[in-house]
């Protein structure tokens, strides 16, 4: 069930997809390498929060406008302020993993 919700929340979260990097004086993104560079697609290898450990499309620490889905989704610990299905604290088994590397990159 946390496994349907994920991906749910991975399609909600691709349509507005900013990203966590900060922008500059630009206007643009910059890229710490720690966050995904510019619109990636959810669900990729690219698609990674490296600060958070979490696909960034998701991460509700770098992006907080994220949060309302996860609470809609009756998927939030409010103890810790994250999702359940992302909250080690609560579920320390629980096992995020980046996508595999395509070949070529």
């Amino acid at each position: 069930m946390k496994t349907t919700k994920l991906v749910t929340l991975l399609l909600i979260a691709g349509i507005g997809l900013w990203g966590c990097s900060k922008k500059s004086e630009t206007g643009g993104a910059e890229n710490s390498g720690k966050h995904a560079a510019g619109v990636v697609v959810p669900g990729s290898y690219e698609d990674w929060c490296g600060e958070h450990g979490v696909p960034e499309s998701v991460c509700t620490r770098c992006d907080p406008s994220l949060i309302a889905a996860f609470k809609a989704t009756n998927d939030w610990c409010g103890e810790h302020g994250l999702p359940e299905s992302q909250c080690l604290l609560c579920n320390p088994n629980l096992r995020i993993e980046r996508p595999p590397k395509p070949r070529g990159m």
